[in-house]
């Protein structure tokens, strides 16, 4: 499981603003909002989505990336920091003076970072929340309403890493466990609402979050006076080189694109690169669930396991209590 660096403090503030807007298309036309567009899985689902006829509002940063979305047929660039609520709401009013409407939401804007608990600042903690937490919430509260006018739907990144962690690795991997956990009560509160809610969770896929993780550490060392040492520089030659070797994220916008248009949308997709990686994550889970069985008055047997396991796969769900 690839470990993220510590996180950096926030990043720098970026002026409020558009690029310039494409002509109004017609209201028959399905458009998604796509956060964290600028590169890795984001860029991909937005490329495919547009090459599919699909319209794309893409949602990036900087100058460069809005720049560079905004060439690209079928994408309207937008700058959409998550953690910035009036750029939030002059997305929503944007797509509202348009009158797109707006069919599916897209909330990929993430970041890594993190690190050990008794190593790692407070700090280095909450920008991984305020990004990955706060700003999935900000912008489903924001966009969901749209989505609903449309019967659409809603669909977040999350991770394997939401099933599994490691040492250092508390904080990304708690964001994306909260995006399980707020997956099914979105998806309960919006299912009377016509919109559908899944959880995309991918394996190791190419994307820059783990060197973005690096550069915020090494602006943090420099900002506190430190240096940024041979040893540091090679590890961050290593972990551009690993994220270039691996897999670019077809396969992860393809699971994408059956959430937000089949007709039969999954409630969760595990998107691995290769098998060790999805098997991994199903054994985390069934640990996970003989750990919870070891201990009570009501604990299952073996065959009694099997038997709510057979009736699940034959269309059962999973009892709810409130």
């Amino acid at each position: 499981m690839t470990r993220f660096l510590q996180s950096a403090a926030a990043a720098a503030i970026l002026l409020l603003g558009f690029a310039a807007p494409q002509t109004v298309v017609a209201e028959t036309e399905q458009w998604v909002l796509v956060t964290g567009a600028s590169t890795g899985i984001g860029r991909n689902l937005a490329e495919t989505l547009a090459d599919s006829g699909y319209h794309v509002y893409a949602g990036a940063r900087s100058d460069e990336d809005l720049a560079s979305l905004d060439a690209i047929d079928n994408i309207t660039a937008v700058r959409l920091d998550v953690t910035k609520q009036d750029q939030v709401d002059a997305v929503v009013d944007l797509i509202t003076e348009r009158g797109t409407g707006l069919y599916g939401l897209v909330n990929n804007a993430g970041v890594g970072g993190g690190g050990k608990v008794l190593e790692t600042p407070v700090a280095g903690q909450t920008f991984v929340y305020q990004v990955n937490v706060e700003g999935v919430y900000r912008t489903t509260k924001a966009f969901a309403p749209l989505v609903a006018e449309q019967n659409g739907r809603i669909v977040t990144t999350g991770s394997i890493a939401g099933t599994m962690s490691w040492a250092g690795g508390n904080a990304y991997s708690g964001s994306k466990h909260w995006i399980e956990a707020f997956t099914d009560a979105l998806a309960a509160e919006m299912e009377p609402l016509g919109v559908h809610v899944s959880v995309v969770e991918p394996g190791n896929f190419q994307s820059h979050i783990r060197r973005s993780a690096v550069a915020r550490a090494f602006a943090q060392v420099e900002a506190a006076g430190g240096e940024i040492t041979e040893e540091m520089r090679q590890f961050q030659k290593g972990t551009v080189e690993r994220e270039l070797a691996y897999k670019e994220p077809d396969a992860v916008s393809e699971a994408f694109m059956h959430a937000l248009f089949d007709d039969e949308p999954l409630r969760r997709y595990v998107v691995t690169p290769n098998e060790e990686e999805h098997v991994a994550t199903i054994r985390t889970k069934l640990t996970e669930l003989v750990q919870l069985n070891q201990w009570g008055r009501y604990s299952h047997s073996r065959d009694e396991l099997v038997e709510m396991l057979d009736e699940i796969l034959s269309g059962g769900t999973a009892e709810t209590v409130e």
